[in-house]
């Protein structure tokens, strides 16, 4: 039977349908041909391309930004700022244990030192006496070396101290008896301090020193005097007990770290205002 176009009731006409009367078998699609199959194939091959390109530049791309991220922290570690954290008490209770703090590595350099600045600097022989936390090996020593050194990690105080400037290169720093027996104030100078830092319950010193501080050097002490192995102890050693300016790393100047213990590390001054030069 052959199909032929018809009439609706209403006047309309209506083709045929596609599906063959005898089984509804549809009628067969054209064939594809080769130069449609040959554009498909170059479809495909460029998308594929555009998304191994695209996979290229991202991973490029961050390897950039990451280089760039360590260079940079490298670049402040060695000349700008440091993290180190606190790992005794003899800095309360103006530092803590555990406290991370950052110092700023311009001073000494463009900006002077001062007195009552809290400074991290290296040991100058002997005065941790062995008091270095367990030193790690393996995987976690070379993980932890590579984050110290690119200032991703706190330097611990393994070869580092804590301390605050009492004394400037040419100043003369005195503890007498009335000091070391009835927790009189330290002098500088001949100027009497006012020590607000000190920890609570603590003593100017109850170690008596009468000393000049060598040129180019400090005399440092902490905040807790009766818990801080500081220039009083070392006088029997090279320098008689100060520290030369050459090991400062820097001055602390913010706590970052616990949150409740952030802030500014203010240096005193009014304690040591009335302090002339010396002489």
């Amino acid at each position: 039977m052959i199909d032929r176009p018809t009439e609706d009731l209403d006047g309309q006409t209506r083709r045929p349908s596609p599906w063959s009367r005898e089984g509804l078998v549809p009628n067969p699609p054209e064939e594809a041909s080769p130069a449609d199959d040959e554009a498909g194939r170059r479809g495909h091959r460029h998308v594929a391309e555009r998304r191994r390109n695209g996979a290229v530049s991202m991973l490029r791309e961050t390897v950039i930004i990451l280089v760039s991220a360590l260079v940079l922290s490298l670049v402040v570690k060695t000349f700008l700022i440091q993290a180190f954290f606190i790992p005794s008490p003899s800095m309360h209770d103006t530092l803590v244990e555990d406290d991370r703090i950052l110092v700023s590595k311009l001073t000494p350099g463009p900006f002077d030192l001062r007195r009552g600045d809290i400074v991290v600097f290296k040991d100058p022989g002997g005065w941790l006496n062995g008091a270095a936390e367990p030193e790690l090996t393996g995987v976690n020593k070379a993980v932890r070396e590579v984050l110290t050194f690119i200032g991703l990690y706190p330097q611990d105080a393994g070869e580092h101290l804590v301390k605050r400037v009492i004394g400037l290169p040419g100043d003369r720093v005195v503890c007498d008896k009335a000091c070391q027996e009835q927790g009189g104030p330290i002098t500088v100078n001949g100027v009497p301090l006012d020590e607000p830092y000190i920890a609570p319950g603590a003593r100017p010193s109850e170690v008596p020193f009468d000393v000049v501080v060598p040129a180019d050097s400090l005399w440092v002490m902490g905040d807790n005097r009766q818990r801080s192995f500081d220039s009083r102890y070392n006088m029997g050693k090279p320098g008689g007990g100060s520290v030369p300016v050459a090991n400062v790393v820097g001055t602390a100047f913010v706590t970052v770290w616990p949150l409740d213990r952030a802030g500014l590390l203010r240096n005193p001054s009014a304690t040591f205002e009335d302090v002339p030069d010396a002489s």
